[in-house]
């Protein structure tokens, strides 16, 4: 299994590229936006291949969680030429997950959980917490704990109340959004641009059940900063939240006004160049097009017909999923690259990562950071051609 990533690269969090003779202000080569998706590469000696990443706005960690486990860390202060600073690899060995963030690096262990400051070098977790070990057949995830939660922001554990029955969770920017072993949501936090699903903009300070998804299982939630989704037992995809960006995968207003630009410098071209008028849409034919900034109910999103979702990840302001035939999509804010299409352009449609097809590559996993995007692909078994000739 290979990684690739794509989307903002200030610091590095995705790659970096050698000097060259003639440069010598620094160390490495950053390429800001990477549009492309570029293999990730983590040269610590002391791991194998890199297992899962997670991803905060500057910084990306790779776990390594075949044979010695551990973590790596890449992105604002750590170290471009080795890719591996902060915490060294020694204090993280035996880890099993993580999550990251612009202040702590939270490391999950089988028996307990650390927090390290990554705005200090000090040798020892600012905040840590034994666990009850749990078995490795599990079906509850990183961050849930037994009781409740863990969050980078202070005082790091948050309890949730046993009777729901909590599998997952994803942490929005300010809201959270649960799924139960039901197969129910819950949400709470913040809710003023609709990202809660409850029909409204008012904030809730305790979890509260998605009544618009009860009766229909979810297997898998995900959040934005302002959005939120979750993929259905049946493979079906539903979104709420905030729409400005396109990052629902509906029409935006946005983006809209952008796209009708387009279409008015180029019916000018047009008209310059000489189209005829019979060309051109009549006055009748014209019809107003519906926008969505906020979607406070879910709504259920077509991304291929062709397909279920398997996979789906949210960044700040953009969405990616992968199909169940291995196929990558990405919608959203995009000035970063962050969608993988080799521009810079935001989409509110749902577009395939050309990339992997052309690769002959089948993508089985995505992680979003906050401007960037991970995907992890294989290589397609290809299956052999039949030489034998007919008599």
């Amino acid at each position: 299994m290979r990684w690739f990533g794509f989307g903002f690269n200030a610091f590095g969090q995705i790659c970096v590229q050698e000097k060259s003779d003639k440069e010598e202000s620094s160390d490495a080569i950053t390429e800001v936006k990477v549009s492309h998706p570029k293999e990730i590469n983590c040269h610590v000696d002391c791991f194998s291949k890199t297992s899962k990443i997670r991803a905060s706005w500057s910084r990306r960690a790779s776990l390594h969680l075949d044979g010695d486990t551990g973590a790596c860390l890449a992105g604002f202060g750590t170290s471009f030429s080795g890719e591996c600073c902060g915490i060294s690899a020694v204090e993280s060995r035996g880890c099993k997950d993580a999550s990251i963030s612009e202040s702590h690096l939270i490391l999950a262990f089988p028996d307990r959980i650390e927090s390290w400051d990554l705005q200090k070098k000090d040798n020892t977790p600012s905040w840590s917490m034994e666990i009850k070990t749990q078995s490795e057949s599990s079906d509850v995830k990183f961050p849930l704990v037994p009781g409740g939660y863990v969050a980078s922001k202070f005082p790091f554990y948050y309890s949730v109340s046993t009777h729901l029955k909590a599998k997952s969770l994803a942490l929005g920017a300010e809201h959270a959004v649960l799924l139960s072993a039901t197969g129910a949501v819950y949400t709470w936090g913040q809710g003023s641009h609709g990202q809660l699903g409850h029909g409204g903009l008012t904030s809730e300070e305790e979890p509260k059940a998605v009544e618009a998804l009860l009766g229909m299982p979810m297997n898998s939630v995900a959040s934005g900063g302002w959005h939120s989704v979750c993929i259905s037992d049946g493979g079906d995809l539903y979104v709420w939240g905030w729409n400005e960006s396109g990052q629902l995968g509906l029409p935006s207003r946005g983006l809209g006004k952008a796209s009708q630009q387009k279409s008015s410098q180029q019916a000018e071209l047009s008209h310059d160049v000489g189209t005829s008028p019979g060309e051109e849409l009549q006055e009748g034919e014209k019809r107003e097009e519906v926008f969505i900034s906020i979607q406070a109910f879910p709504a259920l999103l077509d991304v291929t017909p062709s397909c279920e979702i398997q996979t789906v990840s949210c960044g700040s302001r953009h969405t990616a999923a992968v199909t169940t035939t291995g196929d990558l999509y990405t919608w959203g804010w995009g000035e970063y690259g962050q969608l993988g299409h080799e521009t810079l352009m935001s989409s509110d449609e749902p577009q395939r990562v050309e990339f992997f097809k052309a690769e002959q590559m089948r993508v089985v996993d995505v992680v979003c950071g906050t401007w960037n995007t991970f995907a992890a692909a294989v290589k397609e078994k290809v299956a052999p051609k039949n030489t034998t000739e007919s008599t």
